[in-house]
């Protein structure tokens, strides 16, 4: 039975879903690999806020949770808690399974750790809906709402998704987040109120280059009449 959450949780796979199986996987014995000590090392010294900054923010974000989606502060400073992720796909992905998103717009609740990157979360939800497609091909977009406009931004692998959520608060009118493909034709990964906003801003930078070329051409047009009128001044 699907709850709306999204989790890879062995002991409750079928209900309640965290990224921990697929973002805590289990180190192997032995040696770690090339570059792993590397990759443990950044998540180590990664800190956006101190420990009590975060303490307070967690605080703070969980008096304004509505939904009970609140998050959990460990002893150690990592916190725990829940981002939901909208799905815009504009085609079907290929799955092995019969669990691929129905439709344009599912969201998915996904619980997960600051640690975790963006890069995580995406092979986190495809591992969801069992999709054999390379997460190469996807990315994840914040998409911000200020005022009356949107603006939409691509997020790099290695940003922190549940620390965008904590510093934004709960609200998803605030901060929202949403899968695309991002193989696609540049304009065809933007909502038509994101292409709208697009065009708003082009068509105010226009009017101010404008406005700044006949300022310009006024000044000198001025200089050259004062030019002329010293050339023909009578004796």
């Amino acid at each position: 039975m699907s709850s709306g959450y999204s989790s890879l949780e062995e002991d409750a796979e079928d209900f309640f879903f965290t990224a921990r199986t697929s973002f805590f996987r289990r180190a192997p014995q032995g040696k770690p690999r090339a570059g792993q000590q590397d990759v443990e090392k950044e998540k180590e010294t990664h800190n956006y806020l101190s420990k009590e900054e975060i303490q307070e923010k967690v605080h703070k974000y969980n008096l304004a949770v509505t939904d009970k989606l609140k998050m959990t502060l460990n002893s150690n400073g990592i916190y725990t808690g829940f981002i939901k992720v909208q799905m815009e796909l504009c085609s079907p992905p290929q799955t092995s399974g019969k669990l691929a998103p129905s439709s344009n717009g599912c969201m998915n609740t996904l619980h997960i750790s600051s640690t975790n990157t963006v890069g995580e979360v995406i092979e986190a939800l495809l591992k969801k809906f069992l999709v054999t497609e390379s997460p190469a091909k996807f990315a994840l977009y914040k998409r911000c709402h200020r005022e009356d406009q949107v603006y939409a931004c691509k997020l790099s692998d290695r940003e922190h998704p549940l620390y965008l959520r904590l510093v934004a608060g709960p609200r998803t009118d605030t901060l929202s987040f949403v899968l695309r493909e991002h193989e696609i034709g540049e304009w065809e990964a933007f909502s038509l109120p994101e292409l709208q906003n697009f065009l708003r801003i082009l068509d105010k930078e226009e009017a101010e280059q404008l406005q700044s070329v006949r300022r310009r051409y006024a000044a000198y047009r001025h200089k050259l009449e004062e030019a002329l009128g010293e050339v023909w001044k009578p004796d």
